[in-house]
């Protein structure tokens, strides 16, 4: 198909929230009595800014401030920089100066230091000696490091890594577990203006280099072992030859090196700053403020068809993204405990500082999610106290198929949101959550990308929420639905389409000198408007509905199908462990397999196909029942725990297997074997 270039748009208000005659169940109600930081949020503005978006009855009202974020784009991230007292110079003119997609400008006078303004809640004498991090191990051994202590570590490395002669802009690169000293390792880099980069330890020598050799890093941060389900790991070996692997790597540290702490280093952030000939600044406490769009950190694509590609995250892009989605969206402050179930190649890892940012403590577990049992995540939650807990759908779904009640089994009082991510909820396990674990707790999916290290579309404090439906657009988000021709469309299938820049889309991507990779990935198909690659429908009421990766795009007589779509139907058949469905051009047709994983013991009689088929057209429809259910051992996924459709796709479309599919990039690369056989036989098939 051909996509024209699509003429500028008028902002269109969102769709009335009325529901209709038989909208989905209401899931989660917000107490109209319970204060919120959105709700504190828009007070803020009708007084500060002159601009009162509260409903003639005093109500907080969520699409009205959306909507304002969306027409005065550059006065609402102003406004969110103010309201949080962002650490700061320069901050002296609009915040998007020139908003054009891709090559948006942000604040370009300011100085800043995404370090410094998470550490600044040391310099507060009630919040110094409280709990920033709590680390737990698998066996519940419990460790708090306290705001001081967290400032006083980060800025003993940060001078360490300046001793090495660390410059802003050299890359330090780490090889680490979910672990605290990750999180040093992070904020040291960032105070000095050096630039992070993070994989985990249980990706293979050969994709890690394959990530970090791009970068040409000075210092490597790495782990000699960790214990995992029960065992304990040597690593030294692997960090010796990736340590090897990387010429341009002067110094290697480890765990142990991050430990020493700084003593009489002052309050962060009360200190005046020195400005250099460069325009970047130092405060008396050693942060570095540097411009707004200055590297933060890298993060890396999946890479599962070729070397993963390097996304330049900035200083002020993360740190505004962080206080609207933690602090805003999903309402975290210092009153919260954030724990995410994320190894550090995820992006979700990332958003354990975005939540520090806010004041919120976070958890860090290097263990195994099933450690125990399958519900260990739940039990950290109750030893640790978290009151919002993000992971993947997947481990939800894990969860609801063991037959255990979390809820029953552990004190979950003082958990009142779940993040779900990674893939879309189906909603047996939705109405399972609020059934098994917390019937008060207000679960959201959300829906963004490690692109933009945050969300597009997901959760808010001031809406119901509704089975099977992403609540709404986040603040900022100018997102729509378009179908091939560029038109916004409702209650159909469509792209999203993001309209306007969000500052922490990236600065740039690696090794991309005149952005040309940028704007292929992005904006090829409708020049001007980002577009993620998501397939999803916009309801009546507003929220959203996601069918999946629109690249892994299914086509039965015409008609475009998610494969999410199927995956969802299929949680209602409990011998199915996982799954994927393939959606195969052939000559003269169209092929559609579903390969299934079963539970140990499990069968594909007869009369199992058929429920499968049956219930594939029940939750789903007739169009995606599948041409051929197979058996499958295993089905290979990415370390964020996504399948691999397209690259199988292309592998049974004749594609070389070490052209379509980098193993690397895989959790269970064994399991590409058996698709590898697969679609060598289904080729021979079409030839014979």
């Amino acid at each position: 198909m051909i996509y024209g270039t699509i003429e500028t748009m008028e902002t269109t208000p969102a769709p009335s929230t009325t529901p209709a005659a038989q909208s989905p169940a209401v899931t989660w109600t917000p107490d109209p009595g319970q204060a919120t930081n959105l709700g504190r949020f828009i007070d803020w503005v009708a007084e500060h800014r002159g601009t009162d978006l509260r409903a003639e009855d005093g109500r907080h009202d969520y699409r009205a401030v959306w909507q304002w974020s969306v027409d005065h784009l550059s006065e609402f991230w102003d406004a969110v920089r103010e309201f949080h007292g962002v650490i700061g110079t320069g901050f002296t003119t609009d915040a998007l100066i020139e908003p054009q997609m891709p090559g948006a400008v942000w604040y370009p006078e300011a100085r800043l230091n995404f370090a410094e303004n998470v550490l600044r809640w040391a310099a507060d004498p009630e919040r110094a000696g409280q709990a920033a991090v709590v680390r737990i191990s698998e066996e519940n051994e419990t460790e708090e490091i306290t705001w001081a202590q967290l400032r006083d570590r980060t800025l003993a490395l940060a001078a360490r890594l300046r001793g090495l002669g660390v410059q802003p802009g050299d890359r330090v690169a780490a090889v680490l577990p979910n672990v605290p000293e990750a999180l040093i390792g992070l904020l040291a880099a960032a105070s000095i203006g050096a630039v992070w980069t993070i994989s985990s330890p249980d990706l293979s020598v050969t994709a890690t280099l394959s990530r970090l050799r791009q970068l040409e890093p000075t210092v490597l941060i790495g782990t000699r072992g960790y214990r995992f389900n029960g065992k304990d790991l040597d690593y030294s070996a692997q960090l010796a030859e990736i340590a090897a692997g990387l010429p341009t790597v002067t110094t290697v540290l480890t765990e142990e090196d991050t430990q020493a702490t700084a003593h009489d280093a002052g309050p962060a952030g009360s200190q005046p700053e020195v400005t250099g000939e460069d325009g970047a600044g130092e405060t008396a406490a050693g942060f570095i403020r540097l411009p707004f769009a200055h590297p933060l950190w890298i993060l890396f694509s999946s890479g599962t068809t070729g070397d993963p590609k390097g996304i330049i995250h900035s200083h002020g892009g993360m740190l505004l993204e962080a206080l609207k989605g933690s602090g805003l969206n999903q309402d975290m402050g210092p009153a919260d405990r954030y724990y995410v179930a994320a190894n550090t190649s995820w992006m979700v890892w990332n958003t354990l500082v975005n939540n520090l940012v806010t004041g919120a403590s976070v958890v860090t577990y290097a263990g195994s999610p099933k450690a125990g049992d399958a519900d260990r995540q739940f039990e950290i939650i109750e030893r640790t106290g978290a009151t919002m807990f993000a992971t993947g759908a997947a481990y939800l779904s894990l969860v609801e198929k063991s037959g255990l009640v979390p809820g029953q089994r552990w004190d979950l009082s003082r958990l009142r949101s779940i993040l779900s991510t990674g893939s879309p909820l189906p909603d047996s396990t939705w109405q399972w959550v609020h059934e098994a674990v917390r019937a008060e707790v207000h679960l959201g999916s959300d829906t963004g990308g490690t692109d933009i290290c945050s969300g597009f579309i997901g959760s808010n404090p001031l809406e119901p929420v509704h089975l099977g439906e992403l609540q709404g657009p986040l603040l900022g988000v100018d997102v729509q639905v378009w179908n091939e021709d560029g038109e916004r469309v409702r209650g159909e299938v469509g792209e999203m389409v993001i309209r306007q820049p969000m500052p922490s889309m990236p600065v740039a991507l690696w090794n991309d000198p005149d952005g040309t990779r940028y704007r292929d990935t992005y904006f090829s198909v409708f020049p001007g408007s980002w577009v993620q690659g998501d397939w999803i429908t916009e309801t009546e009421r507003g929220g959203f509905v996601v069918h999946g990766r629109s690249d892994a795009t299914l086509n039965r007589q015409g008609v475009r199908l998610g494969s999410a779509d199927i995956y969802s139907a299929l949680q209602h058949v409990p011998e199915v462990v996982q799954s994927m469905v393939l959606g195969i051009e052939e000559p003269g047709g169209y092929y559609m397999p579903l390969y299934v994983q079963l539970v140990e013991g499990a069968e594909l009689t007869e009369e199992l196909d058929a429920r499968i088929r049956r219930t594939i057209r029940e939750y789903a429809s007739a169009r995606h029942v599948p041409d051929a259910v197979l058996t499958a051992p295993g089905v290979p996924v990415t370390h964020a725990g996504k399948r691999i459709e397209v690259p199988l796709k292309r592998v049974f479309t004749g594609r070389p297997a070490e052209q379509a599919i980098n193993r690397g990039s895989l959790a269970n690369p064994e399991a590409v074997e058996f698709f590898l056989t697969e679609a060598a036989a289904y080729r021979e098939g079409l030839t014979a």
